[in-house]
């Protein structure tokens, strides 16, 4: 039995909505449960599964949105950046204690998640000699029941690629993680992008018949060819929305009403990226009546963006970016300064279906383009990044023995999502709520001969 979870984005601020510990405590539950189905045979018989392989499929921990980044200029002697020199003791040490807050922060929920691998934790009613369920205590911790060997397998994506880096001081840093989050994954090299660079992970995808991957990998804006290298995505947060929302913050604090900061300290819940401008114009419209102080906050924008737009690396970018993509960051930001947020984010609306496959992608026509799936080596292609989860029909061939159906699924996130109400696209109205997605694969005849399940949940934010 093979479990995929992705995009929990754990972070080491308090502004962020980082997922309580009480939906691990959840999710232990229902892996639990599905432990039991799986146990469940084609045949119908019932025989206890011997291992679980949860897999966690990128921005598991959150590099990117640290408030550790140093809100100093380039030229400062403490500047260091996802895209500085990765050698640098400046940069591993910026990297160990980013990775340190982050783990410290979320130890409530990463106790659960060690919890997984204890033997009085995941553990299933044995099987009596006619295949049928013996009837023993409910309670995971009775010796009566069966132990269930449970593995955790960590791979990067675009916030956590610093751990795909290779070398002593890494090591030591993926050592911490090991530790605190209770991996199978080797701390001694990197961990994997991509499951080709683990054998544990390789022998999953086999015997599960699937294949996955972050997905960052078509994403021009998070993904630039090298998994060790940092990525325009980066810099929009860091040094755009990150920037934008601190610096508003440090000036007009005081004075903007409560309701207007705590939604610029989740101005990085908006998907995608570059409806960004669409999500403060709306935020500004339902929270900050005053028209000076949203003029102000437009102000501040400008010169935020100016400075984004005028940065060195930013400026590098351009060769590994689609011409329209980088010109439509460009021209849109630029646009602020005599055209209203709302004009904006009708701009960014509309240019966003003008952009090549590729921009905050994958999707299915991606998952199409894999190998595995064009052998028929997968049965499932599982992709996360895009933090909205869906399952769609691929293929469907026949064979000796039936019909085989090919699906791509996408692990969505593990944390609040901002979405843009579908009735009237101009009024810029968002909707905030909660969501939960994770995956299950069974190989041979685990689950009732059932090769995938999916389960999504989403969780109102209070009203008022």
């Amino acid at each position: 039995m093979l479990v995929v979870i992705s995009d929990i984005h754990f972070t080491d601020n308090g502004f962020t909505r980082t997922i309580p510990a009480a939906a691990f405590r959840v999710f232990r539950e229902r892996l639990r449960d599905m432990a039991y189905d799986a146990s469940w045979r084609a045949g119908g018989a019932y025989r206890p599964i011997e291992q679980i392989d949860l897999v966690l499929l990128g921005d598991i921990l959150d590099v990117i949105r640290s408030e550790r980044w140093p809100n100093v200029e380039e030229d400062h002697a403490d500047y260091v950046r996802p895209w500085s020199d990765s050698g640098s003791p400046a940069f591993q040490d910026k990297l160990r204690d980013i990775t340190t807050a982050v783990l410290e922060r979320n130890e409530p929920s990463l106790s659960v998640l060690r919890s997984l691998a204890a033997p009085d934790v995941m553990t299933l009613p044995p099987a009596t000699a006619d295949g049928k369920v013996a009837r023993v205590s409910r309670e995971p911790d009775s010796p009566q029941r069966v132990p269930v060997k449970v593995r955790i397998h960590y791979m990067t994506g675009n916030h956590d690629w610093f751990f795909h880096l290779g070398g002593g001081p890494y090591n030591k840093i993926r050592e911490l993680i090991v530790e605190r989050m209770g991996l199978a994954t080797p701390p001694d090299q990197p961990f994997p992008y991509e499951p080709g660079e683990s054998e544990m992970l390789t022998e999953l995808c086999d015997q599960h018949q699937v294949f996955f991957r972050h997905g960052d990998f078509f994403d021009h804006l998070n993904f630039h060819g090298d998994r060790d290298a940092s990525s325009i995505g980066d810099a929009i947060v860091i040094d755009l929305l990150n920037r934008f929302s601190a610096t508003v913050t440090g000036t007009m604090g005081d004075d903007l009403p409560r309701e207007c900061l705590d939604g610029l300290r989740q101005i990085d819940h908006v998907r995608p990226l570059l409806i960004v401008p669409v999500w403060v114009d709306g935020l500004l419209r339902r929270t900050c009546a005053d028209p000076k102080q949203a003029a102000e906050v437009k102000r501040v924008w400008d010169q935020v963006a100016d400075r984004f737009l005028d940065m060195d690396f930013v400026r590098r970018c351009g060769d590994a970016l689609p011409a329209l993509t980088l010109d439509k960051l460009a021209i849109a930001l630029k646009f602020s300064k005599g055209v209203s947020l709302r004009l904006l984010g009708q701009f960014f609306s509309w240019a966003g279906g003008k952009l090549p496959r590729g921009n905050e992608n994958p999707d299915c026509a991606d998952a199409m383009t894999e190998q595995a799936f064009k052998n028929r080596r997968a049965r499932a292609v599982i992709y996360g990044h895009t933090h909205h989860h869906e399952i769609v029909p691929l293929n469907v061939y026949a064979t000796a023995g039936g019909f085989v159906n090919q699906v791509y699924a996408n692990t969505g996130t593990w944390r609040v999502v901002n979405e843009q109400a579908r009735l009237k696209p101009d009024d810029e109205e968002f909707m905030s709520y909660w969501v939960m997605t994770y995956v299950g694969l069974y190989k041979g005849d685990e689950r009732g001969g059932r090769p995938f399940e999916a389960w999504s949940g989403a969780l109102a934010l209070p009203q008022p």
